[in-house]
């Protein structure tokens, strides 16, 4: 599924390269086979994001994604957080990623949405949208919050619910975090800072907010799909976020 990888791309990081390929990245939206109303969301996010300024998108993104965990682009932060239980999960995904004959980069991190929607893009359609029903009240969650700080990232996460099928209420989850405190704010950020240790262990696999730099090539392409091996993803309630400090 060919616009996943085209989604993929435009959660990373912006680059100049990703401005540069925009003609390319219309093209393939134009070709998938999305309903209307979706590949016009994707056409809509590319046009605005691509007319500002690269360091002002950049700028914006940092904002978004690397402040707070409310809008973490790593699935298992919504799931686990810091605790134990969260390496664990990340060494099963990574195990199930070498199965499918992908080898990941010792800085990347196997939750991180752009390179899980890269590994989608190259296991066929209908395991691709198993992939994403797995994660689809995560999905959703993201969608409600992005929606809430004014921000067409949000087009990205409506689009992939669209995909996966699955129906979830968005009003319902709108509801549930309206009253949500903001955990990107500097009182917030001080407290997280406060209230956790600082350490220092040396594991690349666990630090750091890593880009999806080695990409699934079609040869590593799989047909039997190689599903999250963790009932959590599936049983968490979107509508009981993670508590942690700061929200």
């Amino acid at each position: 599924m060919q616009v996943l990888q085209v989604i993929s791309l435009l959660l990373d990081y912006p680059k100049p390269e990703l401005v540069e390929a925009r003609e390319d990245i219309e093209v393939m939206i134009q070709q998938s086979s999305l309903p209307a109303g979706d590949k016009a969301a994707l056409m809509e996010f590319v046009q605005t994001r691509c007319a500002m300024g690269l360091m002002d998108w950049q700028s914006e993104y940092d904002s978004l994604f690397e402040r707070g965990r409310a809008l973490s682009l790593l699935l298992f932060e919504h799931v686990h957080g810091e605790s134990r239980d969260r390496g664990q999960a990340m060494v099963d995904l990574n195990n199930q990623y070498k199965q499918a004959g992908l080898e990941l980069g010792v800085k990347e991190l196997p939750d991180y949405i752009p390179l899980y929607l890269e590994f989608l893009s190259t296991q066929g359609d209908e395991n691709a949208t198993l992939g994403l029903q797995e994660v689809a009240h995560i999905l959703a969650l993201l969608t409600a919050r992005l929606e809430q700080r004014g921000s067409n990232y949000s087009l990205l996460f409506e689009v992939l619910l669209h995909i996966s099928g699955i129906d979830i209420d968005l009003d319902d989850v709108r509801q549930q975090i309206a009253d949500e405190k903001r955990d990107d704010t500097a009182k917030a950020l001080d407290k997280v800072w406060e209230e956790e240790a600082v350490t220092f262990t040396g594991n690349d696999q666990t630090q750091g907010c890593p880009t999806a730099q080695n990409r699934p090539s079609e040869g590593q392409r799989r047909d039997q799909y190689v599903p999250f091996n963790t009932d959590d993803l599936m049983n968490s309630d979107p509508s009981q976020p993670r508590k942690v400090s700061g929200i």
